[in-house]
C-alpha cells in the first residue's frame, strides 16, 4: 500500500518558507539595528575654502549628536559616527580617494559632502553610485548638478546657481552698477556661476565688461587684474574661493589701484577674507544662501551652545545630516538604496514642522506613522531632482566683517 506523500511535502514546504522568513527578518532587523552607523564627512579641511570646513563639519556633528542623545534612532538600539574625510575643494582624486577609503575602510552609511561642485561631481560619478551610496552636499552649486545622472542618491541642501545668479544681478542693478568685470575660479562652480551672473545681468540691462578666468594658488595676479583694469567697470566680482585665488585677485586689485569696490559670491564669504584684506574692502556688497527663519534662529542657538558660532553653509550642513538620519528612520534601513526613497517626503510638506533641536520629536512621529515636514535650519524644501529651492542673503561688508542685511 502506497503511503499519501502530500502532507510531508506541504509540512517540508512550510518549515522551508518558515526558516526563509526567520532569516530575512534577522537580517532586516540586525540591518536596522545596526550599532555603528556611519556618516562620512567629506568637506575641504585643506584648499581654499579650509576657514569654513570647520564649522560645516561641526554643524553636521551637532545634528548628529541629538539624534545620538535621544536615544530614539532604530529605538534606542543605533549610535552614529561622524568619520571626517578631506575633499581639498579642488583636487578631484585626492577626494574620490578620500571618499573610497570612508567606504571601503570606515564602511560608512552615507556621505554628508562633498563641498565644491567639482570634487562633489567626481566624488558622486566614480565613488558614491558605483558603491551605492548616498549623498546629501550643503554647498555644491553648479547648475550642472542639477542634471547629472546620480541613480537618486544625490540631493544638495544647498540652492543651484541658476539661482544665485539671478540674486546677483538683482542685487547689482539695485545698488546702481550698470557694468562690471567679472572673474571667477577657473573650475565647475566658477564656470557655472559666472555665466549665470553673465546671462542674468546682461537680461536686466547690465554690462558685463570682461568674463575671465583664474586659477587658485598663484602668488601673483597682477596679470590679471591687468586685463579686468583695462575692460573696466562700475564694480568687479570675484566669482572664486576666499582662501585662495579671489583673496589674491583682491589684493592685487586694490594694490594695483584696479577696483575698489567687490561683488563677493558665496565662495567668497567669510570673515576670514575681511580680517586678511583689511578697511580697503568694507563696502562691498555680496549673497550667499541664508534665511531669517525661526529654524534659522534656532540652529544658531544650538550653534553657540555648543561652542561655536553660525557660518556659511553651517545650516545646510545641519541640514543635511539630519536629513539623511530621519530618511534612514522612515525607510526603516540604512542601506542607500532603501533610504534615498524617503528623502523628498521627509524634507517637504506635508506634515508636521521640524526645526533643528526637534530631531527626536522628529523620529518620534515617524515611528508612529505620522508625516513630517523638516523645515531646519535653512527652511528647506526640496525641488527638481532634490536640491534647495533657495533662499539667499544679502551681504555687506563692513567693521571687517561679513554682515547679513537682508533676505531674499
Amino acid at each position: 500500500m502506497k503511503k499519501n506523500l502530500l502532507p510531508v511535502f506541504l509540512i517540508a514546504g512550510l518549515i522551508v518558507v518558515g526558516v526563509f522568513l526567520y532569516i530575512q527578518d534577522a537580517t532586516k532587523t540586525e540591518k536596522v539595528a545596526d550599532k555603528n552607523i556611519k556618516i562620512g564627512i567629506i568637506l575641504g579641511f585643506t584648499g581654499p575654502i579650509e576657514s569654513l570646513a570647520p564649522v560645516m563639519a561641526k554643524s553636521a556633528e551637532l545634528a548628529i549628536d541629538e539624534v545620538n542623545k535621544s536615544g530614539e534612532l532604530f529605538e534606542g538600539s543605533s549610535q552614529v559616527t561622524a568619520v571626517r574625510a578631506d575633499s581639498t575643494c579642488v583636487d578631484a582624486a585626492a577626494a574620490q580617494a578620500a571618499a573610497e577609503r570612508l567606504i571601503t575602510s570606515d564602511k560608512i552609511n552615507a556621505i554628508m559632502g562633498a563641498d565644491c561642485s567639482g570634487v562633489t561631481t567626481a566624488v558622486l560619478k566614480n565613488v558614491a553610485m558605483p558603491n551605492g551610496v548616498l549623498m546629501i552636499s550643503p554647498s555644491a552649486t553648479s547648475p550642472a548638478l542639477s542634471t547629472e545622472p546620480d541613480n537618486d542618491l544625490f540631493f544638495r541642501t544647498a540652492p543651484s546657481d541658476a539661482r544665485q545668479g539671478e540674486v546677483i544681478a538683482d542685487l547689482l542693478m539695485e545698488k546702481g552698477f550698470k557694468s562690471a568685470a567679472l572673474t571667477h575660479t577657473n573650475n565647475d562652480y566658477g564656470k557655472g556661476l559666472a555665466a549665470s551672473i553673465k546671462k542674468n545681468y546682461e537680461a536686466k540691462g547690465g554690462k558685463i565688461t570682461i568674463t575671465a578666468s583664474h586659477e587658485d594658488g598663484k602668488g601673483d595676479y597682477s596679470s590679471e587684474v591687468a586685463a579686468l583694469a583695462q575692460a573696466s567697470g562700475d564694480i568687479l566680482i570675484v566669482a572664486g574661493y576666499l582662501d585662495q585665488g579671489g583673496k589674491g585677485i583682491i589684493q592685487a586689485s586694490l594694490d594695483a589701484d584696479a577696483f575698489n569696490k567687490f561683488f563677493l559670491p558665496d565662495g567668497m564669504i567669510g570673515d576670514s577674507l575681511p580680517k586678511a584684506i583689511g578697511p580697503a574692502l568694507n563696502g562691498s556688497i555680496g549673497s550667499v544662501p541664508g534665511t531669517d527663519s525661526p529654524g534659522n534662529a534656532k540652529y544658531a542657538e544650538l550653534a553657540k551652545a555648543a561652542g561655536f558660532e553660525s557660518g556659511p553653509y553651517g545650516p545646510e550642513s545641519y541640514d543635511a545630516a539630519a536629513l539623511i538620519m530621519l530618511a534612514m528612520q522612515a525607510a526603516n534601513s540604512t542601506d542607500s538604496n532603501v533610504f534615498k526613497n524617503n528623502i523628498m517626503d521627509i524634507a517637504n510638506a506635508p506634515g508636521e514642522k521640524i526645526f533643528p533641536g526637534e530631531l527626536s520629536k522628529a523620529i518620534k512621529l515617524i515611528k508612529e506613522g505620522k508625516d513630517i515636514d523638516y523645515v531646519g535650519a535653512t527652511a528647506l524644501e526640496l525641488v527638481g531632482s532634490g536640491e534647495s529651492a533657495g533662499s539667499f542673503a544679502e551681504i555687506l561688508i563692513d567693521n571687517q566683517k561679513t554682515n547679513k542685511v537682508g533676505y531674499r
